[in-house]
């Protein structure tokens, strides 16, 4: 008969076995994330009425390639992009704010390399051509500040058959009316859907705004709505969870 190992010793190889598969489990975790998903939660109104403030959704980094940005904390370990593969105007994107490289940004793609970007009474003109918009009628929105406004919705229509929501204020805002920007080699024109209320490319980093977005500073492409939480919902309220949810908002496909 084989004498039984100490009881200290089996414990502190049960304690091994266990340290060993969190670690795996966090590298497993962190190559997901590094190479094919990753989640994020809708701060602001600038996306509306596609992405509303406590949706959770799902990112694809593997949509444009891998750039340093891919990797959390965005270490300087390359320049450029592995395996770059170019944007389609109307992508719903995660970029990382060029004025500080870190924080985290979505907007819809309007504008590519070489391309003329204006905005002429609230309507964007690409190269020339006005994008097409059909009306939808007016609807009662609630602002970050407590109150309703009207907006008029329009359902924007891009010459590749994908169409989309925007918000309008009125054809006099700040950056409805703005000169024409040629957006440059290895970079990107960003837009929100809430055209009003969104600091976007249309607006310089010196005030604030996103200006051109490097190739390098994409993160991902926005691919579904996972979860979804009116703004009242708080991680220390259990109850909200399930009385603040927006069950109709799940699992919807973004386009």
């Amino acid at each position: 008969m084989e004498p039984a190992e100490p009881a200290d010793k089996s414990a502190a190889q049960e304690v091994v076995e266990i340290v060993k598969t969190v670690v795996y489990a966090l590298l497993i975790a962190l190559v997901l994330r590094i190479l094919l998903f990753q989640p994020f939660t809708i701060p602001s109104a600038s996306m509306e009425p596609t992405l509303l403030e406590g949706d959770y959704i799902i990112v694809s980094k593997f949509s444009y390639g891998y750039s340093r940005h891919s990797i959390p904390f965005s270490p300087k370990v390359m320049d450029g992009r592995l395996l770059e593969r170019t944007p389609a105007r109307g992508d719903i994107i995660v970029f990382k704010l060029p004025r500080d490289g870190h924080t985290d940004y979505i907007k819809r793609l309007v504008g590519l390399p070489g391309d003329r970007i204006q905005v002429r009474e609230g309507a964007l003109y690409v190269n020339g051509k006005a994008v097409a918009r059909k009306p939808l009628g007016p609807q009662a929105i609630e602002t970050d500040y407590g109150f309703t406004r009207q907006v008029t919705r329009y359902e924007e229509s891009l010459p590749s058959g994908k169409h989309y929501t925007t918000y309008d204020f009125g054809p006099d805002g700040e950056v409805d009316n703005t000169g024409v920007f040629i957006v440059p080699e290895g970079h990107y024109f960003f837009m929100g859907d809430n055209r009003d209320n969104s600091l976007d490319s249309r607006v310089p980093p010196e005030l604030q705004g996103v200006g051109m977005v490097p190739a390098e500073n994409l993160v991902g492409k926005a691919q579904i709505i996972l979860l979804s939480w009116h703004r009242e919902a708080a991680l220390f309220k259990p109850w909200t969870w399930v009385t603040k949810a927006r069950p109709s908002r799940f699992f919807h496909i973004l386009h």
